[in-house]
């Protein structure tokens, strides 16, 4: 993923943590880029993740499956 209106290098220097919520953010609404992304960052950054509702959705569905109800 290429972003040219971000100084990606300082921007990782100066809040880590910011800079890997941003990219993900980035990866999930603009395209991946042929890269996978973690499930285990995408859960730990969840709650601050802005991403479009529709993908957020899915992708909430994607990590966290409703489990099979028992039959009775």
């Amino acid at each position: 993923m290429y972003n040219w209106s971000v100084d990606e290098k300082q921007f990782k220097k100066s809040d880590p943590v910011a800079y890997e919520i941003w990219k993900l953010e980035q990866a999930i609404n603009y395209g991946l880029g042929g890269k996978k992304i973690s499930g285990k960052l995408t859960k730990k950054y969840w709650p601050y993740l802005d991403l479009d509702p529709l993908k957020k959705k899915f992708l909430s569905l994607l990590l966290w499956p409703k489990q099979k109800q028992k039959a009775f």
